[in-house]
């Protein structure tokens, strides 16, 4: 890595640390700007309650630890629905192969991607891996020019709040992500880890034991899901949500 590419990534990540610690910033978000982890509805895949609330949870950890605007209302989209397009970050989680996406599906996905959307690939059964490979998969018949690449630990995503040395979740899973990357942002992260199961919980109690790390395992993959999620809301295309249709328009002309 060349000096400029340290320099940036070190005035990147300043910025960001600076935006959590920063009340007046995060409230400049305002309720438009607010991060919520929608859940994608796509092809076959199904996601189970437990993980459903855990979407909707995640930004109450954000703001629990941070000075950042989230919200909890929970919202399952489709790929060929308008809704998909009024707000940037949706998370696709399932344990089982998703199928072939229709073409309207394919569209919609390859429209979203395309203008700056981000997407989380999180697999439920990463150990029998059926959803992530399908999900890779359909995604590619949207990007078939993006292949996912590797995100190793020196990514600003391990550093956007937090200071992390990998990615975990229920499982520890790889060192590492796959992503697709378009320009200078990764628009879809890869998760071999089931993140949701290590952030869902059942009554007053966590739905799903963490190996083989326990609580320090959980705790490291709550801090990892706010370091996505300061990702998507310090992104450029988060500058201005309110006008997220121009913005969406904006970008996919640049590319």
């Amino acid at each position: 890595m060349n000096g400029r590419n340290r320099l940036g990534r070190r005035a990147l990540t300043t910025g960001l640390l600076a935006l959590a610690a920063a009340p007046g910033r995060a409230a400049a978000f305002g309720e438009a700007g607010a991060f919520r982890a929608r859940l994608l509805a796509a092809g076959q895949g199904h996601t189970d309650e437990a993980r459903a609330g855990a979407a909707a949870r995640w930004a109450s950890e954000l703001v629990r630890r941070t000075s950042a605007p989230g919200r909890e209302e929970r919202e399952v989209v489709s790929l060929d629905r308008q809704a998909l397009f009024r707000e940037p970050f949706v998370v696709w989680s399932g344990a089982e192969d998703v199928g072939a996406l229709s073409r309207s599906e394919v569209s919609g996905l390859e429209r979203f991607l395309r203008l700056g959307g981000i997407l989380v690939v999180d697999d439920a059964d990463p150990d029998n891996g059926a959803f992530g490979r399908s999900a890779r998969r359909e995604i590619l018949r949207a990007l078939p020019e993006s292949p996912p690449v590797r995100l190793e630990a020196s990514h600003v995503l391990f550093k956007t709040f937090y200071l992390l040395d990998r990615p975990v979740g229920r499982v520890l899973g790889p060192t590492h992500i796959d992503a697709v990357v378009r320009g200078r942002n990764a628009v879809v992260l890869f998760l071999a880890h089931d993140l949701l199961g290590a952030l869902a919980r059942r009554g007053e109690g966590w739905a799903f034991p963490v190996e083989p790390g326990g609580m320090e395992q959980r705790e490291h993959a709550i801090r990892f899901a706010v370091n996505i999620a300061m990702y998507v809301l310090c992104s450029d295309y988060k500058d201005d949500v309110v006008h997220a249709p121009f913005l969406l328009q904006r970008r996919g002309r640049a590319r």
